[in-house]
């Protein structure tokens, strides 16, 4: 570009600059505020998402390192209640003929009190009315002697629940 055209375009410029009005500069001003406003919220809204993101993660490692110690701890408390029990069946092992019964009936009392102490109770429904919800059907018998049908007349493994948990459904005999 040639000189004098820098020249004359400068001197429109400035006469379009000394041309503009109060109102146009007023105008201006407002929207030059109202940018800068703008950009100070945007600003405000991206450092609030950042440190959203940021807690966010936080939260995430210290749940999985949460449920991790939890997992940790229920595994460690069934080990310490399991424990005692496999103490006295090693003893029971050890031991000739008739320790060898009342240590396997040690053990027995013992892991039924490990059980009872973690809240879980086990299920021994026979005399009552079968019930698929609770009850495994293993096999079925003729109803004898004025026995109803659909009465569990024998429990062949215990169930186990945990709470309203089904942990193993009692396996029974079933009348018909």
């Amino acid at each position: 570009m040639s000189e004098e055209t820098v020249d004359s375009r400068t001197r429109v410029e400035d006469s379009a600059a000394e041309a503009a009005s109060p109102e146009q500069e007023a105008v201006e001003h407002d929207l030059d505020a109202l940018v800068e406003d703008l950009k100070r919220e945007r600003d405000e809204y991206l450092e609030l998402a950042q440190r959203a993101r940021a807690d966010f993660e936080n939260y995430r490692r210290r749940a999985a390192r949460e449920g991790a110690d939890a997992l940790l701890r229920g595994k460690t408390e069934v080990g310490r209640a399991v424990l005692p029990a496999l103490d006295a069946l090693e003893r029971a092992l050890d031991a000739d003929g008739e320790g060898l019964a009342e240590g396997v009936a040690l053990v027995h009392k013992e892991l039924q009190s490990a059980l009872a102490g973690a809240g879980i109770e086990p299920i021994d429904p026979a005399g009552e009315t079968f019930d698929p919800n609770v009850h495994e059907a293993l096999s079925s018998r003729p109803a004898a002697n004025g026995e109803d049908s659909g009465v569990v007349v024998e429990t062949v493994q215990r169930g186990y629940r945990l709470g309203e948990t089904l942990i193993r459904p009692a396996r029974v005999v079933v009348t018909s």
